[in-house]
C-alpha cells in the first residue's frame, strides 16, 4: 500500500474555498474566522486563485481567470471611478439599479467582457454631454417650480419671525419717550409662583387678649395688689401682671397711625435736612408729588431700572439721554435733589446739548432755573428752544422783552422769536414796527409778511407787503390766496384775475399744487368766511392736471359729494357750477345742484337753480315736474301752472300730462283734470295716461255715472290696446269686486294671468279674492301653486302661500311651507320670508337666536331688520331697536312700512326733539313703496294725501 493519504484526508491548502474553481463564491461564518480575525488581502486571493488554475490545469481559459478575478477583487474592494484612456470619466453606478437591465446569469453586466475602445468612449462622452444639458435645461424649471412649493408653503406656514416682522419695522417709528416708557420684563415665573403661595397663605385676626397677653408676659407690677378683691371684680392676675385692654387699643390706634405717617410721607425723612427754615406749603406740596409719583412703581423695578442707567452713563458719560432718563428715574422715585445733581453732571460733560439744558430747568425753580437758563444761553447762544424757555422763566412782560430782544441780537432770522416779541407787543404801531423789521431781517417768511398785511393801516400798503412777499417767495401759493383775499375783504370784483394770475405764476415755476390740496386751500377759506376766495380756487384749479379723456365729469361729481359731506356747501356750488359751464346740458349736474339747493340753500336759490335747468335742458320732464312740484308746496299754484303751461310748450309728454292732472285734482279742479286727461288720451295715449283715467273716473265720478260705467268702458278701451297690462286687469277686477260682481272679477283675474303670467300681482290678487270674497281656501291654494309654477323662486308667492295657511288656523301646514320657500334652491336669502317666520311662526324665546341666523344669512334687507328692532323693542332694550331701525331707514328710505314701525316706536319711547327730526327725514324721502304703505297710499280717493297723513294711517293699521 502506497503512505499517500486519501485526497479526501489530505488537508486542503491554505485559504481554500470550495467551489471556487466553478465560479462558486465561499461564505465564511463567525466559527471559521475566530474573534478579530482579518480576511484574506488582495494578493493572496491572486495567488490562491492561480495556484488553483495551475493545478487544475486550465491554461487556456487563463482571460476568462483574469476576469474573474478583478470581478472578484471589484465587488470586495470598490474603488472610485477613474477616468478612461480618452478622457471620459465613468459613472458610478447606482445601488439601486434596476435589475430589468441586468443579465440574471452574469451579475456583473451582459458586456463586461467587451473591449472598451475609442467610440464607446466617445458615446459615452456624448451622451454624459446630453444627461449635463437636460439637467440645466431642467434646472431653472425645476428651481422656480420648488420656489413656488416653498413660498406657497412659508405664506401657508409662515415663522415666527415674519409674523412679527412688520411689528419690528414699527419699532424704527418710535420716540425716545416711547422706549424709555416700555416696562421691563421681569421674573414672570417667579412671581407666578410668589402669587400662587400668596393666595394659599391665609391670615387669622389675633384676638386683642392674645397681643395684651404677649405684651404683658415679661412685664412686673411693683405696686401691691388689694387682698381683699373678690376673683370676680378684679382686673389683676395673681402673678401681679395687668391686663388694660383701653390701653392696649390706644396703643394699636397709634401704631396704626404712625405707619399711616410713613406710607404717606414716603421718602421724606431721608431727603429732609437739619435746616431750622422750611418752607411748609412748598415741602407739603413736594410730599404730595412724591407720594403719588411712588406709589405706581415697585422698589425693586426702580433699583432695577437704576442700575441699568448708570451703566448707560458710565459707559459713554456724552449721552444726554441717559442722564435724563436717569434724573426722570430719581424724580418718579421721590428723589429731586438727586436728579438735579444727574442734571447738572450731564450739562457739565455735554455744555452744548439742548435736551440736557432744558430737562435742567425744568428741574429747578425760580432762581436757580433762570441762573440755569443764563449759563445754557451762553454756551449754547444760537439755540432758539433755549432762549424760548429762559423767557418763560421771566414773569412781567418789560423782562421777557428784554430777553427776546438780546436773543434776536444773536438770531436775527429766527422767526419763533420775533413772533413772540410780536405777541409781547401791547400798542399796534409797536408791533406794526416789528413785523416791519422781522419781515426785512427775513424775507422769506410767508408767516411774518401775512401777519404785517393784516395790520398795516391801509390797502395799499398791504397790497406792497403782499407784492414784496411774492416776489421773496415765487413758489409758494399761500401768497397769491392771501392777496385774493385781500381783494375780497375790500369788495374789489378782481378775485377771479388774481388767482388765475397766481396759478399761471405757480404752473411756470413748477409749485403747483395737487387737485386735492387745491380743494382744501378752497374750504379752508370758506371755513374762514373767503367765500368768493375758494370759488376763485375752484374755478381756476379744478381741471389742473387732467385730459379731457379721462372722466372729469364723474371725478368732479365725486369732488362736489365729498365737499357736501364734510359741510363745505360754498365749495360743492363753486363745484357744481363748473361743471354746469363745462357740460350746461347734464341732466344729472343741473339735478345734483338742485338736490343740493334743497337741501341746505334757500328756496329761491333752488328756484333758480330749476329755472335755468330747464332752459339748458327742456326736453328733461323730471326737471319740469320737480321745478313744479316745487311752486305748488311753496303755495304758489299759479307759478305751478306756468311752469307746466311752459313744459306743455317745450315737451307734451305723458309725464307733463299726468302732472297736470294731479295739480288740478289737488286743486279741485275735477273738470279740469278730466279734461286734460281726455287731451291726454288723445296725444298722448300710453297705458300710463289709461291707467290714471280709469282710476279718477273711479275716485271721481260724474253726476249721473252709475256703477263705475265709464270706468269700465275706459277700462275695457285700454284693455284694446294693452292686453298684456297687468294694471289694466288689476283695475277691471278691483272695479267689478267693489261692485261685488266676483264672477267677472275672477274671469278678469283669470284672463289677465293667462295674458301676463308673470305679473305675481295678478296671481295674488285672484288669490285673495278666493279666499276673502268667496271664501274658498282650496281655490285660493291652487291659484298660489299655480302661480309657483310660473314664477319658480318669488318670495311673495311663498311669502303668501304661508300667511294663507296661517289665516285658515293650519300652522303646521305654514311651517313646512316656510321650511321649502327657506331651503337654498328657493328664496333662501329673502328678508321677508324671515321675518314671518321670526314674528309668526316660531316661540317667543326663539325669535332672537333666529334672527341672529336671519342676519347672518341674509346679510342686509330692510324688513328683517325692522324685525329685529322689534325683537329687541319687546325685550325693552330700547337703544339696540332704535339703531336697528335707523339701519333700515338707511337701507332703503323709500320703504314706508320701515318709517311707520319707527315711528309707531318713537310715540311711544322718543322724545319731542327725535320725533320732528324724523318727520322731517320723512318729508324729504318721500317713500312710495311697502306693503302697507303702497295700500294706503294708492287706495281710492287717496291721491292727494300728504306722506304725513299717509303715516298716521299706517302707523293705525300696524299689528
Amino acid at each position: 500500500m502506497s503512505g499517500r493519504k486519501d485526497f479526501l484526508s489530505q488537508q486542503a491548502p491554505e485559504n481554500y474555498v470550495a467551489g471556487l474553481g466553478r465560479g462558486a463564491t465561499g461564505f465564511t461564518t463567525r466559527s471559521d474566522l475566530g474573534p478579530a480575525r482579518e480576511g484574506p488581502s488582495e494578493d493572496q486571493i491572486k495567488e490562491a486563485l492561480a495556484k488553483r488554475a495551475a493545478q487544475l490545469g486550465v491554461r487556456s481559459r487563463e482571460t476568462k481567470t483574469h476576469n474573474l478575478i478583478q470581478a472578484y477583487i471589484d465587488i470586495v474592494f470598490p474603488q472610485a471611478p477613474t477616468p478612461s484612456a480618452y478622457g471620459a470619466v465613468e459613472k458610478k453606478e447606482e445601488e439601486d439599479d434596476d435589475e430589468r437591465f441586468q443579465d440574471p446569469e452574469n451579475e456583473v453586466g451582459l458586456f463586461a467582457t467587451g473591449a472598451y475602445d475609442r467610440d464607446d468612449d466617445e458615446a459615452d462622452r456624448i451622451y454624459q454631454d446630453i444627461d449635463e444639458r437636460m439637467d440645466r435645461r431642467r434646472k431653472i424649471r425645476r428651481e422656480a417650480r420648488e420656489k413656488q412649493e416653498r413660498d406657497e408653503y412659508e405664506a401657508k406656514n409662515p415663522k415666527i419671525q415674519q409674523q412679527f416682522a412688520d411689528l419690528k419695522r414699527s419699532l424704527g417709528s418710535i420716540t425716545d419717550e416711547q422706549w424709555q416708557n416700555i416696562p421691563e420684563v421681569g421674573d414672570l415665573t417667579g412671581k407666578n409662583r410668589r402669587t400662587k403661595q400668596n393666595s394659599k397663605q391665609r391670615f387669622y385676626a389675633v384676638p386683642d387678649s392674645v397681643i395684651a397677653g404677649a405684651r404683658n408676659s415679661t412685664e412686673f407690677d411693683t405696686s401691691v395688689t388689694d387682698g381683699t378683691q373678690t376673683n370676680g371684680s378684679s382686673s389683676d392676675n395673681v402673678d401681679g401682671t395687668m391686663t388694660n385692654f383701653a390701653d392696649i387699643g390706644a396703643a394699636r390706634d397709634k401704631v396704626l397711625q404712625v405707619n399711616l405717617d410713613k406710607a404717606a410721607m414716603g421718602s421724606a425723612d431721608a431727603n429732609s435736612g437739619s435746616a431750622s427754615t422750611i418752607d411748609p406749603k412748598g415741602y407739603l406740596t413736594s410730599l404730595a408729588k412724591t407720594d403719588l409719583r411712588s406709589r405706581d412703581y415697585d422698589i425693586g423695578d426702580v433699583k432695577r431700572v437704576e442700575s441699568l442707567l448708570q451703566s448707560v452713563i458710565k459707559t459713554n458719560s456724552r449721552h444726554p439721554p441717559g442722564y435724563i432718563a436717569l434724573a426722570r428715574l430719581h424724580e418718579l422715585a421721590g428723589k429731586p435733589v438727586k436728579a438735579r445733581d444727574v442734571m447738572s453732571q450731564c450739562c457739565s460733560l455735554n455744555p452744548h446739548s439742548e435736551d440736557a439744558w432744558l430737562e435742567n430747568i425744568r428741574l429747578n425753580e425760580g432762581h436757580n432755573a433762570k441762573v440755569i437758563a443764563a449759563a445754557a444761553v451762553k454756551e449754547n447762544p444760537q439755540s432758539t428752544r433755549l432762549w424760548t424757555r429762559a423767557t418763560e422763566l421771566e414773569t412781567d412782560p418789560q423782562s421777557k422783552k428784554r430777553v427776546l430782544r438780546r436773543a434776536l441780537d444773536l438770531l436775527p432770522k429766527s422767526v419763533v422769536l420775533w413772533k413772540q416779541l410780536v405777541q409781547l407787543s401791547q400798542d399796534e404801531s409797536e408791533a406794526r414796527l416789528l413785523l416791519s423789521k422781522a419781515c426785512s431781517e427775513i424775507p422769506a417768511s410767508i408767516e411774518l409778511h401775512l401777519a404785517l398785511a393784516r395790520i398795516v393801516e391801509t390797502v395799499d400798503e398791504a397790497r406792497k407787503v403782499l407784492n414784496t412777499c411774492r416776489r421773496a417767495n415765487p413758489k409758494n401759493a399761500e401768497v397769491w390766496i392771501a392777496a385774493t383775499r385781500l381783494e375780497e375783504q375790500v369788495g374789489s370784483k378782481n378775485t377771479s384775475n388774481i388767482m388765475k394770475r397766481g396759478v399761471q405764476s405757480l404752473a411756470n415755476e413748477n409749485a403747483m399744487l395737487k387737485r386735492e390740496e387745491w380743494i382744501e386751500q378752497a374750504e379752508k377759506c370758506e371755513e374762514e368766511g373767503a367765500i368768493l376766495t375758494g370759488q376763485s380756487i375752484i374755478r381756476e384749479t379744478l381741471s389742473y392736471g387732467l385730459d379731457e379723456d379721462d372722466d372729469r365729469k364723474k371725478l368732479f361729481m365725486e369732488d362736489a359729494q365729498a365737499s357736501i359731506s364734510r359741510g363745505r356747501y360754498e365749495i360743492a356750488r363753486a363745484i357744481y357750477a363748473y361743471i354746469l359751464r363745462i357740460w350746461p346740458t347734464s341732466k344729472s349736474a343741473w339735478e345734483a345742484s338742485a338736490s343740493l339747493e334743497k337741501v341746505h340753500g334757500k328756496r329761491e336759490d333752488l328756484w333758480n337753480v330749476l329755472e335755468k335747468a330747464v332752459e339748458a335742458v327742456p326736453q328733461a320732464d323730471d326737471l319740469w315736474i320737480q321745478y313744479a312740484n316745487e311752486k305748488y308746496q311753496s303755495g304758489d299754484v299759479d307759478g305751478a301752472r306756468i311752469v307746466l303751461g311752459k313744459a306743455f310748450n317745450q315737451s307734451p309728454s305723458e309725464n307733463i300730462y299726468l302732472e297736470a292732472i294731479n295739480l288740478e285734482a289737488k286743486n279741485g279742479q275735477i273738470d279740469q283734470a278730466r279734461e286734460l286727461l281726455r287731451q291726454a288720451r288723445q296725444e298722448a295715449g300710453t297705458d300710463r295716461v289709461w291707467i290714471k283715467s280709469v282710476a279718477f273716473a273711479r275716485t271721481h265720478p260724474e253726476a249721473n255715472e252709475t256703477n263705475n260705467s265709464i270706468a269700465l268702458d275706459l277700462v275695457n278701451q285700454a284693455l284694446q290696446l294693452y292686453p298684456s297690462n297687468w294694471k289694466l286687469w288689476a283695475q277691471k277686477g278691483q272695479i267689478y269686486t267693489s261692485l261685488s260682481l266676483l264672477p267677472q272679477a275672477r274671469e278678469a283675474y283669470t284672463t289677465g294671468t293667462r295674458a301676463n303670467p308673470k305679473s305675481v300681482n295678478l296671481w295674488l290678487l285672484l288669490s285673495q279674492l278666493e279666499e276673502m270674497q268667496a271664501g274658498s281656501v282650496v281655490k285660493a291654494r291652487s291659484v298660489l301653486d299655480r302661480a309657483k309654477a310660473q314664477n319658480p323662486k318669488n318670495e311673495r308667492l311663498w311669502l303668501e302661500s304661508v300667511r294663507l295657511e296661517r289665516r285658515a288656523g293650519n300652522m303646521t301646514a305654514a311651517k313646512n311651507l316656510m321650511a321649502r320657500a327657506l331651503q337654498p334652491s328657493e328664496c333662501h336669502k329673502s328678508g321677508i320670508l324671515w321675518s314671518e317666520r321670526i314674528w309668526y311662526l316660531e316661540p317667543r324665546t326663539q325669535r332672537k337666536p333666529l334672527s341672529l341666523e336671519a342676519v347672518k344669512v341674509v346679510e342686509s334687507d330692510p324688513t328683517l331688520f325692522v324685525t329685529v328692532a322689534r325683537v329687541f323693542w319687546a325685550e325693552r332694550k330700547l337703544e339696540k331697536a332704535v339703531t336697528w331701525f335707523e339701519k333700515a331707514i338707511l337701507l332703503d328710505s323709500d320703504n314706508g312700512d320701515t318709517w311707520a314701525w319707527y315711528w309707531r316706536f318713537l310715540q311711544m319711547h322718543g322724545s319731542e326733539e327725535k320725533r320732528g327730526d324724523v318727520l322731517e327725514k320723512l318729508r324729504l324721502a318721500e317713500p312710495r313703496h311697502g306693503e302697507a304703505w303702497a295700500g294706503v297710499r294708492k287706495g281710492v280717493g287717496r291721491e292727494g294725501w300728504g306722506v304725513e297723513r299717509v303715516l298716521e294711517e299706517v302707523v293705525k293699521g300696524l299689528e
